[in-house]
């Protein structure tokens, strides 16, 4: 019978069950860690730089020490997040250098006020610290693939505590339109582990649960059409803003130690100009507000350019939690002008919003359900697909290739 050819040689299975079983414990176990840490230094920082607000004045010196330590370690190019997506797509090695960089590069943004995440470096931190693990095991190149995929997952959900989004995230937003399943029991593993280590080490999931259902009606659809049409439009123009601002900067500021210098200074500026340092650091405090339904009209768009003008310069660090920052506050404001509840839109526009910028719908789904709950998840799933397709094959990361564009059907598979 033809289904008794596909359970041949059970050992192996069992082998092979048993071999990642083990790798994603270790990999949870290390990325717990590398979490927990990694969030506690970058909690202290930002709370020295709130007591200490002149630390901003130090932002392009910074910066320089950033493109020093860089240079020091030999990765000039360096490409971020983007070459953790080439390694999982090819299974290429990463350098062991990378993580010490990313994470001192990151807590010096932080430090000094520019407007970053953390989830990239997350992401370089565990594939990075992965790779180092497929050679000390002596991994082939597609076994690295996925040992890189467990690692990316398990400092995410170690620094966040969203083991299901990291899981989903890190299989899903390196090629639009597939899922790369054989890397997930390691991927979930690791993910689940890493959460529960820096749980116990006092890192804590971000969450705002909605208690509330709210129904989806014909009165009210056209109202949840409207903001996630809306934010589709705006995830298009922060990945424009985003790609052509490092664009700009790398054209007419080529020499790397000036341009980080000058974008510190920039950002030193706008803060001045502002009067407060709202939009420095991540924004996560700015997002959990919103979600409470307060947010100022403009503080989207501030937040797009003090994150453009950080990023583009060479800062480090991360583009997910600043778009979680964007997303919600222009929820929160959309919500009020269409007669929504400004915390559910809030919610809505940020996991909308991250939908639009990594391409990831169902890591999306299941983030409203980890930081939210389960209260309105079909209303997060609809946001989600109509941002998912309407966004197009925009991205914040340019090696995320397109498997299937998402403007065309593709065709059936012959049968076997």
């Amino acid at each position: 019978m033809a289904w008794l050819d596909r359970i041949h040689h059970p050992e192996t299975y069992i082998k092979t069950f048993l071999k990642w079983a083990l790798l994603g414990v270790v990999m949870g176990i290390i990325g717990g860690l590398l979490g927990a840490g990694f969030h506690h230094v970058l909690h202290y920082l930002t709370h020295l730089r709130g007591e200490h607000t002149w630390l901003i004045f130090l932002l392009p010196v910074g910066g320089v020490l950033t493109v020093a330590l860089y240079r020091v370690l030999k990765m000039q190019g360096n490409r971020g997040t983007n070459e953790i997506i080439d390694a999982t797509l090819d299974g290429h090695s990463v350098s062991p250098a990378v993580a010490p960089a990313i994470f001192l590069a990151t807590a010096m943004t932080h430090l000094f006020g520019g407007s970053a995440g953390r989830e990239g470096a997350a992401l370089q931190l565990g594939g990075s610290t992965a790779s180092l693990l497929a050679k000390l095991f002596r991994l082939n190149d597609k076994e690295r693939r996925v040992m890189v995929m467990a690692g990316m997952s398990a400092v995410f959900a170690g620094l966040f505590g969203t083991p299901l989004t990291a899981t989903l995230f890190c299989m899903e937003f390196e090629s639009v339109g597939t899922l790369f399943t054989p890397a997930l029991l390691p991927c979930y593993l690791a993910a689940f582990i890493a959460s529960r280590v820096s749980g116990l080490l006092g890192v804590h999931a971000e969450t705002y649960l909605l208690e509330t259902a709210y129904s989806l009606t014909l009165g009210n659809c056209w109202k949840f059409l409207i903001l996630a049409v809306l934010v589709s439009c705006l995830g298009i123009a922060m990945c424009f803003l985003f790609h052509k601002a490092e664009h700009l900067a790398a054209h007419y500021l080529p020499n790397p130690f000036v341009r980080i210098a000058a974008g510190g200074v920039a950002v030193m500026v706008l803060t001045l100009l502002v009067g407060d340092h709202r939009f420095n650091g991540a924004g996560m405090d700015m997002a959990l507000k919103a979600v409470g339904g307060e947010a100022d009209w403009y503080s989207f768009l501030m937040k797009m350019l003090f994150t453009a003008v950080t990023l583009s310069a060479g800062f480090k660090g991360g583009e997910i939690v600043p778009t979680f920052c964007i997303g919600a506050t222009f929820g929160c404001v959309l919500g009020g002008l269409l007669g929504l509840d400004a915390g559910l839109a809030a919610a809505l526009g940020l996991v909308g919003l991250f939908c639009c910028a990594t391409n990831s719908p169902l890591a999306s789904i299941v983030l409203s359900m980890e930081m939210f709950g389960g209260a309105n998840l079909y209303l997060f799933a609809l946001v989600c697909v109509i941002c998912f397709v309407l966004s197009g094959n925009s991205g914040l990361y340019a090696s995320q290739i397109i498997e299937f564009s998402k403007s065309e059907i593709p065709g059936s598979r012959q049968s076997r």
